[in-house]
């Protein structure tokens, strides 16, 4: 092959890698703005996304994933006088999030507390505490949910990492939905910047996998 037919195949692939970067971008831009909650019909749980802590009490950008657990637990959970083992919308809660060298409380128990403390029950909530990566929360929520019989899900996180949690829960056999925080405290610009990451994130782990991604990521 000669040099002028090797750069055509480079640029071709090159052109095939930024659309498909461009594809996955706006991806992550329309799941951003999309919410499942109002479509998705009856699920087995509404998983939380862990985020900071501070000592036991949720940093701003988890307690804004956490207030809107808590709207949905209002518009999907049993009500409070009914049977746990009844049929209902949504039956459990699911909050995840290991915790940093140093610190006394998981992201899972300062979550669990923020929702008691806002009326969600505390028995009908389901934890995860090892994770420090979303595909580690994901694939140990998922032990814990098969292993009660639950698998549908909806998800809560942040809208720029909507996608990507969605397709990590996918991977590791959960059916998936995602409701994005409506009150996020991630800034319009920092969101976009993220989404830019995202898009990258989620065009390399569709290839390889989010497991071996989060492996090379951390």
């Amino acid at each position: 092959m000669d040099r002028r037919r090797w750069i055509q195949v480079v640029l071709g692939v090159a052109a095939l890698l930024v659309v498909y970067y461009l594809v996955s971008l706006i991806q992550v831009v329309l799941a951003a703005r999309s919410d499942d909650a109002d479509n998705v019909g009856s699920v087995d749980a509404i998983v939380v996304l862990g985020a900071a802590q501070y000592d036991g009490r949720p940093s701003p950008q988890l307690a804004a994933r956490l207030d809107h657990v808590i709207v949905l637990w209002s518009k999907l959970g049993l009500e409070m006088g009914s049977d746990l083992g009844s049929q209902g919308p949504a039956t459990h809660v699911m909050v995840t999030g290991g915790k940093q060298p140093g610190d006394r409380f998981t992201e899972a128990e300062a979550s669990r507390r923020y929702l008691v403390e806002h009326g969600v029950p505390d028995e009908v909530i389901l934890s995860e505490d090892s994770g420090s990566t979303t595909y580690e929360s994901l694939d140990a929520a998922a032990d814990v949910l098969k292993a009660a019989g639950l698998d549908r899900v909806l998800l809560v996180t942040d809208p720029y990492h909507a996608l990507r949690t969605k397709l990590t829960a996918d991977e590791v056999g959960l059916d998936a939905h995602v409701s994005p925080t409506p009150t996020s405290v991630v800034g319009r610009w920092t969101s976009a910047r993220r989404q830019v990451f995202e898009a990258a994130g989620v065009a390399i782990g569709r290839v390889i996998g989010f497991g071996r991604l989060s492996g090379l990521t951390g």
